[in-house]
């Protein structure tokens, strides 16, 4: 109960910046989004003057462990930090979870091509910075539930995936 009244406070006294989330108040309802965060990535990975694009990714392309060849050490760091970083993006951004948790199946031994893929779910962000989700005043609270399957679509273990968002 703590932890709920402790936000309730934080809305009430008009908090800006709270954790990497931007909360926008208007009399229509709540906006929340990261786009400093989204940014900041953008910046960091050096894909801020990148050309944008309209989807994610590529689903006719069939991402497996042995697609491409495999990143140098160091680039095996860069691209875990940024699928890090892409995870906790997903908290706002619903738009990118399947394709982010795809891409994290890659952590171990990544390759070129999901360096590739990882650079289109930057281009897409670019794109779309100021996406988020909105709360509205005066709607009803209805949690919904989306799951989808790819049934036995991995390539690696011929298993299927299934992802949920709440």
């Amino acid at each position: 109960m703590k932890h709920y009244s402790f936000i309730g406070q934080c809305l009430q006294n008009k908090i800006r910046l709270f954790l990497g989330f931007e909360v926008a108040r208007t009399p229509a309802g709540i906006n929340l989004c990261q786009r400093k965060y989204a940014l900041d990535i953008l910046n960091d990975s050096g894909m801020l003057g990148s050309k944008s694009v309209s989807i994610p990714f590529d689903y006719t392309t069939k991402l497996h462990k042995h697609l491409g060849s495999f990143l140098s050490t160091d680039d095996t760091s860069l691209y875990r930090r940024l699928i890090g970083r892409l995870i906790y993006l997903t908290n706002t951004r619903p738009d990118i979870t399947y394709v982010v948790q795809h891409m994290s199946q890659f952590v171990a031994q990544p390759t070129s091509a999901h360096q590739q893929a990882a650079s289109r779910i930057l281009r897409y962000i670019k794109g779309s910075l100021g996406a988020g989700i909105f709360l509205p005043v005066d709607s009803n609270i209805h949690l919904k539930g989306f799951s989808d399957s790819d049934w036995t679509d991995c390539l690696d273990t011929i298993r299927s995936i299934t992802s949920y968002a709440i």
